[in-house]
């Protein structure tokens, strides 16, 4: 009986137990549920899952995780609709791939700095030109002035440096006298300290306070400017950023007397506005510090140093540190435009049988036609007559017996002198031809005679005379010799737009003609797959 008793009492006290443990399990599971309501119902959590997930949906709507889709147009705006039509399948194809790709892509992250666009909208307006002139030489070079200078259109000012006789409506910018530079210290032996004061020709032009200005040019009074095409290279680059765009010389010496980094002053430099502000802002204490350079435009370039800002070079300023005849250069100019011409006085004139001023208006008249074309070489060949044809546009046609590769055509031949007489006679910054000795290799030389734009075909027609005053020494070759010719015609539509587009040498044909004294000429963009070339026959 006593076993049994207290048997029952133990199991009656583990029962107890199990129960107590059970509604404790209970209370803190009803504790439990009421502490997640009460945190759910709190802001703070809310909060914090807001912050959390805002990044995220920021970066899906602004395009940061998908790719968009160009079309052709924007894509490539410089192809014709041809060229668009025919690159559609193309096209097409890297689309689909793309969408293939998508899911492996990762997402792109937006740039955090926009591209800058290809080109400006300058015009001419926008171009300051500052001129620094001798009262010296003025009644010479005031000719060189006229015949680039616009009345009404162009903007500009010749600094002098003493008072000169002047013209009523005279096609001549405003004449100013230059401040006093005698402050400043000079101290090269063999310079002139007038160096001083057309250094600082940039400065005294922006203090005029000219309105809507994004250039200043800068030149000699015997620069000759293709004042569209000026605008055209400058409208490759942002005024509001610090620019100063020029180019060396074509003497190798010089360039190392002086800079390769260095614009020579004659043969032109444009300064950004915003360069020319800072500019401005030290350069009197700039000049200060190099007394002993010799000219301007290397104290400009050592207060371009000073300002970290160094030369973008086009390699249509032309400084012309030769003698002699531009034939060779100017028949074979770079593939770029033409900006300016410089050292007027020391060459000979670009045409036979002128004067230099005229022959500078000359030029001009074909350049007014087609100024972007002005110069531009184009290699072809004459495939009956075993001829080689050299063509610069509005300049000249040279006729070579016998084939030449168009990389030895387009290298200038040197019918000029270097600077320095005594130095290396091929001693310049770019590759070089001598003049062919061999009597059969002799260019026959065409100089443009007139020039006339043509409504109806909306060509550009050139009329293209021998010159007569070259002496031809006898050849024993047996093909036909280009004396024959007396005059070549070549046609060509003008192409304002050549240099928006990658740079190219125009190709050329030769026409078929019913006179045997003529020659005929086509100039123009090459067509898909032509070259300069000449065809073998089939055999």
């Amino acid at each position: 009986m006593g076993n049994s008793s207290s048997s029952n009492t133990n199991l009656s006290n583990s029962k107890n137990r199990l129960l107590e443990e059970h509604h404790h399990h209970e209370k803190l599971k009803i504790h439990n549920t009421t502490s997640r309501v009460s945190f759910l119902r709190s802001p703070l959590p809310w909060l914090f899952m807001f912050l959390f997930f805002l990044p995220l949906i920021l970066i899906s709507t602004t395009g940061g995780g998908g790719r968009k889709t160009c079309s052709p147009a924007s894509t490539y705006p410089h192809l014709s609709i041809k060229d668009q039509t025919n690159s559609s399948s193309l096209v097409k194809d890297v689309e689909e791939q793309e969408e293939e790709e998508e899911d492996d892509i990762p997402p792109r992250v937006p740039s955090l700095y926009p591209r800058r666009p290809r080109m400006f909208n300058t015009t001419l307006d926008h171009v300051v030109f500052g001129i620094a002139a001798s009262s010296v030489l003025w009644e010479t070079r005031k000719e060189y002035i006229k015949s680039w200078w616009r009345p009404g259109k162009t903007r500009g000012v010749v600094w002098i440096d003493k008072k000169v006789r002047t013209y009523r409506h005279e096609p001549l910018p405003e004449i100013r006298i230059s401040q006093d530079t005698s402050r400043f210290r000079y101290t090269h032996p063999v310079g002139d300290r007038s160096a001083v004061r057309i250094s600082r020709v940039v400065t005294e032009t922006l203090r005029l306070g000219l309105k809507g200005v994004r250039w200043f040019v800068m030149g000699d009074d015997d620069t000759v400017f293709v004042v569209d095409n000026v605008v055209n290279v400058l409208s490759k680059y942002d005024h509001t950023q610090f620019y100063y765009v020029g180019s060396s010389s074509e003497a190798h010496v010089q360039n190392i007397f002086f800079s390769y980094s260095m614009a020579f002053g004659g043969g032109g430099f444009a300064i950004s506005y915003a360069l020319a502000v800072e500019l401005s802002k030290m350069q009197d204490r700039c000049i200060q510090r190099y007394p002993g350079l010799y000219g301007s435009d290397d104290r400009i370039q050592a207060c371009m140093t000073e300002l970290g800002v160094p030369l973008t070079k086009e390699p249509g300023f032309h400084q012309y540190d030769v003698y002699g005849d531009l034939l060779g250069l100017l028949s074979a100019h770079p593939v770029a435009p033409l900006v300016t011409l410089h050292h007027i006085d020391v060459v000979q004139p670009i045409f036979p049988k002128m004067k230099r001023s005229r022959a500078l208006r000359h030029l001009m008249s074909s350049a007014d036609l087609d100024s972007a074309s002005i110069f531009q070489q184009s290699i072809c060949y004459d495939q009956s007559r075993f001829w080689s044809i050299s063509v610069s546009w509005g300049f000249s046609v040279q006729i070579i017996r016998g084939i030449i590769s168009p990389r030895e055509l387009e290298m200038p031949s040197r019918t000029f002198l270097n600077w320095f007489r005594r130095a290396d006679y091929i001693g310049y910054a770019f590759n070089t031809r001598p003049v062919s000795r061999h009597p059969c290799q002799r260019p026959f030389v065409f100089y443009v005679n007139s020039a006339k734009y043509d409504e109806g075909r909306r060509q550009v027609i050139g009329y293209y005379n021998l010159d007569k005053t070259r002496r031809f020494p006898g050849c024993r070759w047996r093909l036909d010799s280009p004396g024959k010719i007396d005059s070549v015609v070549v046609l060509k539509r003008p192409d304002p737009l050549r240099w928006h587009k990658s740079p190219r040498r125009d190709c050329c044909r030769v026409l078929p003609s019913r006179r045997n004294t003529t020659m005929y000429i086509w100039v123009g963009n090459c067509a898909d797959g032509e070259i300069s070339e000449l065809e073998h026959p089939k055999q």
